[in-house]
């Protein structure tokens, strides 16, 4: 029985919907990935969040899989079984991102931790002087609260910084160096700074991922009801 043709714009909808499944599941998985590396360079505990973000990408992929099959095929039970774990992602990524909220603190004050246990190993010279020498250069900072941290650490010659303080990176900047010449903010700091500014441009993102996924949910609502009721969609 052929169906009315809102129905057969509502299925078209749900496959353009499952394409941006796909795209949004590839961005999460980018997105926890860049994060794990990062924050397993500075913190000695390992954190939770970049891995549930990858697991929540991967399985809003296989999901966005089904749900297309399910379309497809106008399977009653593949778009239940879409609809029901689509509804669990949603759930999970509201826990994460109120998780991450409640925790923001914990996680700055790990990373603190992190990078200051990554100054001490930096005289060794192995991935951790190269992994500092990018934040430093790359947020403009110097030390984790602010310059006066590397003091502590015994580099030679004693009293110097990292050449990747310097406002202008060259080689032995960091010796005999006037503050003037330095980077004075600390990275930990810095970085926060960064996140504060840049939360609004991840509520948003995560909004609009939510947002998607809803409407996916509706849409598939809609498909379901149809096959429910006998109907071919196309």
């Amino acid at each position: 029985m052929a169906v009315e043709g809102g129905m057969k714009c509502v299925k078209i909808l749900h496959y353009v919907f499952l394409l941006a499944f796909c795209a949004c599941a590839v961005g999460l998985i980018t997105v926890g990935i860049g994060a794990h590396l990062f924050l397993s360079q500075t913190m000695d505990q390992g954190v939770m969040l970049p891995v549930v973000i990858i697991a929540v990408g991967a399985f809003l992929f296989l999901v966005a899989i089904v749900g297309c099959c399910g379309a497809c095929k106008e399977n009653y039970c593949l778009m239940i079984t879409f609809v029901i774990f689509l509804s669990l992602i949603v759930l999970v990524e509201v826990a994460a991102a109120i998780a991450g909220y409640v925790f923001r603190e914990q996680v700055m004050s790990e990373f603190n931790k992190g990078v200051r246990q990554r100054m001490k190993n930096y005289p060794k010279q192995n991935q951790t002087d190269s992994f500092l020498d990018r934040l430093q250069e790359q947020y403009a900072c110097c030390g984790a609260a602010n310059y006066t941290d590397w003091e502590t650490i015994p580099l030679e010659p004693k009293g110097r910084v990292p050449d990747s303080c310097c406002v202008n990176v060259t080689q032995g900047c960091g010796i005999n160096f006037s503050v003037k010449e330095i980077h004075t903010e600390g990275c930990v700091e810095k970085i926060g700074v960064w996140l504060r500014r840049n939360i609004l441009v991840v509520a948003a993102a995560a909004l609009g991922i939510a947002f998607v996924e809803v409407l996916g949910i509706v849409f598939a609502c809609c498909l379901v009801k149809s096959i429910q009721s006998g109907y071919e969609v196309m």
